[in-house]
């Protein structure tokens, strides 16, 4: 993967592209997706197997209001948090958006933190960047710090560690999106993103690419349909170790309906998961390796001021959450806790968007 980088790289020239409209711009992801489905194929071809879980920490969510709706948002994302949940939505940003959210999880163990700015060109196209970043620092690395007497090389009772000689590492994954979406008709849009991926673990690091395509449907006034294909032709992860790791493509499918009530607005939305990562149990439904899974949720919102939320997630979590919209600014929070809560810790997620313009 890295030789393929390299070689984008010399090809280009080391100069510096620039765009010229949005043809340009889906000329290049299309062209950017060819060229990784070929290295996927060559990657697969030499034996290297797919690998369950890969890139996970990019399936934990973003944006508090989503995640306190249970992640069942692939029909509902209308703002700047759309780049992740489905591109096509960001169709409904109309003046630059900014959100930032920080999530501590497993007793504060885990950091993860999302950051993103939506930037409408026209009125029927918009433009994202999104980063997320999660990390787990001071990890005990005990390799060179067994005294063995017996010399198996095994710890067992008649050994100890010398803590003189325990150091410390830390584990980091970072993805940086690019977005694209436009509005082809009142009822239809459709997105893309390109996924550039970096994860380190100590020295060892891993560098990657993938692709999402999203579509946005109305098929009546008030129901939303959305579709988003998450690593469409797989996503490549090369390690510096030699290992290569290749993410299966998911669909995520959702529908979510605004139900008004005089001043009050009901929006409950429903998403369906589908892989073919061969999670067996693990999974809500599964056959073979085809598995499926079921985000569902809530929100009631009051005169788009105030809003509470809930939901039920695809890892058997529940969640809450409430929401206040300011003229500028919307703060989201959203709690959760997992089927081991006491041995986990609880989550709490907040996340803040600022609004650069003047929204009705």
């Amino acid at each position: 993967m890295n030789c393929y980088l390299r070689r984008a790289a010399k090809s280009a020239g080391n100069k510096t592209l620039c765009f010229y409209g949005t043809k340009s711009i889906a000329k290049y992801i299309i062209l950017a997706g060819m060229l990784q489905l070929c290295v996927a194929s060559t990657v697969a071809a030499q034996g290297i197997s797919f690998a369950k879980y890969s890139n996970d920490f990019l399936s934990i969510g973003v944006g508090g209001r989503a995640l306190g709706m249970g992640s069942a948002y692939t029909a509902v994302a209308n703002d700047v948090t759309a780049g992740y949940w489905n591109p096509a939505g960001l169709t409904g940003v109309k003046f630059p958006e900014i959100m930032v959210m920080h999530d501590q999880r497993y007793s504060d163990i885990v950091s993860y933190n999302y950051g993103a700015v939506a930037l409408p060109l026209t009125k029927t196209e918009t433009v994202a960047l999104s980063a997320i970043v999660l990390s787990v620092s001071g990890i005990p690395n005990t390799l060179n710090a067994l005294i063995n007497y017996d010399g198996t090389g095994v710890l067992d009772p008649s050994n100890r560690l010398d803590y003189t000689k325990i150091t410390f590492f830390s584990a980091t994954d970072v993805a940086v999106i690019g977005s694209y979406a436009r509005q082809l008709t009142d009822n239809f849009s459709y997105g893309a993103n390109v996924k550039f991926i970096r994860r380190s673990i100590g020295s060892t690091y891993g560098t990657g690419i993938g692709f999402d395509v999203g579509a946005l449907y109305k098929p009546f006034r008030n129901f939303r349909l959305g579709a988003n294909l998450q690593n469409v032709t797989t996503t490549v992860v090369a390690w510096t170790t030699g290992t290569t790791e290749l993410t299966t493509p998911t669909l995520a499918t959702g529908a979510a309906y605004d139900l008004p009530i005089g001043p009050v607005s009901v929006v409950p939305a429903l998403d369906l998961l589908f892989n073919v990562d061969n999670l067996g149990s693990g999974a809500t439904v599964h056959l073979g390796p085809l598995s499926a899974d079921v985000n569902t949720g809530i929100e009631v919102d009051y005169k788009n001021v105030i809003a509470i939320r809930a939901g039920y997630t695809d890892v058997k979590q529940f969640t809450i959450g409430a929401g206040i919209r300011l003229p500028k600014l919307e703060i989201d929070y959203s709690f959760a806790r997992f089927a081991y809560g006491d041995a986990l810790g609880d989550t709490h997620r907040i996340s803040l968007e600022l609004i650069l313009g003047n929204s009705k």
